[in-house]
């Protein structure tokens, strides 16, 4: 019997790489449509968010309905994340954020200033007047918060200098200071640090600052404009450490954690402004 020359190993060793560089052919011309075969200039998320706040400080006609400048890094930040961009299912704080100081409540509605990755030096440059060589983000004089609601200083304790509760500490207040100089006659709302996923970080740094933080608040220097919510109790569990429900990474609140949050927030705004009118 004659042998059909396409059973043949080799006949059919033939097709499959005609068969592959057919296929080949065809996924290179769907390559193009992928943004990965287009050049395109890197530009950091970090970069996106500090255009996007020196646009939304030009636009002052906005300006004056904003009641909370939130100030912060990531944890700040992500409070207008809803799905994560990095890690698909991960979903952060924009539902809520929208919900709540988005203009919906009026006597809430915020601007928010926080980027991902800014230690307390970073958020420093940013509010620091244009004319001191900063980028100015609170010089717009319609922009008269009511409160800055502020967060800050847990990237310093990563790459840290030493001791590293003293560098937080000290970062924080001079945040403080330089948000009470750029906008006097906005209250402050001074909010612990969170809980981290390592205990041994949270005891060494994270519980000591949020000590300090919290006379901070109530002393003389501060007292008169300040107000201390003490979130770090709200996010752990009955062992003291981090409530892993309320954190999609060990370091930044789900929305769950984020809802958390507002609802503290809330309560503390609420509470700050009857005491204010009940001294007035």
């Amino acid at each position: 019997m004659a042998r059909n020359p396409s059973s043949a190993p080799g006949a059919r060793i033939v097709a499959a790489l005609l068969a592959a560089l057919t296929g080949c052919a065809a996924c290179g011309a769907a390559a193009r449509d992928f943004t990965s075969t287009r050049p395109e200039a890197r530009v950091e998320y970090w970069q996106q968010r500090q255009a996007t706040i020196e646009a939304q400080v030009a636009d002052t006609a906005q300006l004056p309905a904003v009641k909370l400048v939130f100030v912060g890094d990531s944890i700040t930040d992500f409070w207008l994340l809803g799905d994560d961009p990095w890690i698909p299912g991960r979903l952060h704080g924009r539902r809520i954020w929208d919900e709540s100081f988005g203009g919906a409540v009026p006597q809430n509605r915020a601007l928010n200033i926080g980027i991902s990755g800014d230690r307390t030096e970073h958020l420093l440059f940013r509010i620091l007047p244009k004319t001191q060589g900063g980028l100015g983000e609170l010089d717009a004089a319609a922009l008269a918060p009511e409160f800055f609601v502020l967060m800050v200083g847990i990237n310093n304790s990563y790459a840290p200098e030493a001791p590293v509760a003293d560098s937080v500490f000290e970062g924080v207040l001079a945040v403080m200071r330089s948000l009470h100089a750029r906008k006097p006659g906005a209250r402050l709302m001074l909010q612990s640090i969170l809980p981290t996923s390592e205990p041994a970080r949270d005891a060494t740094v994270v519980r000591p600052v949020n000590a300090r933080l919290m006379a901070l608040a109530a002393s003389p220097e501060f007292a008169g404009f300040s107000t201390w919510l003490d979130l770090f109790p709200s996010f752990v569990d009955a062992q003291g450490r981090q409530d892993a429900r309320l954190f999609v990474d060990g370091l930044h609140p789900s929305e769950a954690g984020y809802r958390v949050w507002r609802d503290r927030l809330v309560a503390a705004l609420a509470r700050a402004r009857l005491r204010e009118m009940a001294t007035n």
